[in-house]
């Protein structure tokens, strides 16, 4: 039986599932940036490392933003110096489409999330920069979590299992009485087991070919599926 619902947030609910890296990635050809994908990815990882090093990223941040600071970083990393007007208006495009995307993926999910909200309490957890509460709100569905649990504000980044063991402590239920929702099999499916809770696997394109190669029973496509999953427990 579920009484709770655990949510992670990126690559989740905001890119059907697919990991974020292959989003920004159709940004990036949608602005016509002169690279190929293994360079782009190089210049993701690094963009990703300075982000954790530095308070970059700031609680008043909505998605928009933080894609422009992010992206800035990245372009920093290609081998090839570009002008500033160029990068600027690469930044602008790119964060232009992904901010879009997201949105889209959210307004997909609200009438699903909706439903369930109205049902069951619910949490998030999540990798995240320190500022997905103002993301929430920006995108109008904060209302619908009981609470948040963001790796950047307590210092516990997924796998570790402590990340969602928070977030089940918050909804004050048994593990096995609570359902985890996530797109990564490594960083939120595993951890989840391993507390004893539900899983569904919102498996879309992941980071490498091995995991897309991956298989796993309770597996969803769209977060509309969880209604017709829990619906034949």
């Amino acid at each position: 039986m579920i009484k709770g619902i655990i949510f992670d947030y990126g690559g989740t609910l905001d890119s059907r599932g697919v990991h974020w890296s292959e989003v920004l990635w159709q940004g990036y050809q949608q602005a016509q940036v002169p690279i190929d994908k293994e360079t782009f990815r190089t210049a993701y990882v690094e963009g990703e490392r300075a982000l954790a090093r530095e308070r970059i990223i700031l609680p008043q941040d909505n998605f928009h933003t933080l894609l422009r600071k992010k992206v800035a970083i990245e372009l920093e990393y290609l081998p090839e110096k570009y002008d500033e007007a160029t990068r600027m208006l690469w930044v602008d495009k790119i964060a232009a489409y992904c901010d879009l995307a997201a949105r889209q993926c959210i307004e997909e999910a609200r009438p699903t999330l909706e439903q369930l909200h109205a049902r069951y309490p619910m949490m998030l957890v999540s990798n995240f920069y320190g500022n997905i509460d103002e993301v929430l709100r920006s995108y109008g569905i904060r209302e619908l979590f009981k609470g948040i649990i963001e790796s950047a504000v307590v210092g516990i980044r997924k796998p570790n299992p402590t990340l969602f063991k928070l977030g089940v402590d918050a909804l004050e239920l048994p593990a096995e009485e609570v359902l985890v929702v996530g797109d990564s099999l490594r960083k939120d499916i595993v951890p989840a087991e391993q507390l004893g809770c539900q899983v569904l696997w919102f498996k879309g394109k992941g980071w490498t070919d091995e995991e897309d190669r991956q298989t796993h029973p309770h597996t969803i496509t769209a977060v509309a599926d969880i209604l017709e999953w829990i619906s034949q427990l």
